[in-house]
């Protein structure tokens, strides 16, 4: 009797491999359970969001942040997972700063583009005016990414731009042609 109860104890006792095993899986389908509850959230919610793309990246940032919680949550419980917590911790923050040096056009584009979407000063359809190494573009806004917008010119020509030069230059948004 008295190893069955040592065993249960075990079970629940994060110090234990019996113990830190059981609460990975706890954390593990939390953190599953979560990421399902969101993906129904913002599949219910998606009628009243006309932008599709805000609401996919919306849904992957929370639930990327749900599973970081999650990570992080247990390394704390855990005692043997503490110190290496810390020094991991250490170990990633100078891998971003060299990271985000050698990306740093890139996270550039990515920020910007959460700005478009978070500002919204134009639309998909809308017509804008701005200037780029041809000069002076009239085009119509084809898509918004992340990344870059896409313009469609009167020539039916593709004008690619990163939003770092979207969000940083004077765009005249046009009426629309009629």
């Amino acid at each position: 009797m008295t190893n069955f109860l040592l065993s249960i104890k075990d079970f629940f006792d994060p110090s234990t491999l019996l113990g830190a095993f059981v609460y990975a899986l706890l954390f593990l389908g939390l953190a599953l359970l979560e990421a399902r509850i969101i993906r129904l959230f913002m599949k219910k919610s998606a009628r009243h969001i006309h932008d599709t793309m805000t609401a996919n990246f919306i849904q992957q940032l929370l639930q990327v942040g749900v599973f970081l919680a999650a990570v992080i949550l247990y390394a704390q419980l855990v005692p043997a997972l503490r110190s290496f917590g810390t020094a991991l911790l250490a170990g990633v923050s100078v891998v971003s700063v060299v990271l985000g040096l050698a990306a740093q056009s890139t996270l550039g584009n990515l920020v910007a583009g959460v700005s478009l979407l978070l500002y919204r000063p134009f639309h998909v359809g809308d017509r804008v005016q701005l200037n780029t190494p041809k000069g002076l573009v009239t085009g119509m806004i084809e898509s918004l990414n992340l990344g870059h917008t896409v313009l469609r010119d009167a020539d039916d020509e593709q004008i690619i731009v990163p939003n770092n030069v979207m969000i940083s230059v004077v765009i005249i948004r046009l009426p629309p042609e009629g």
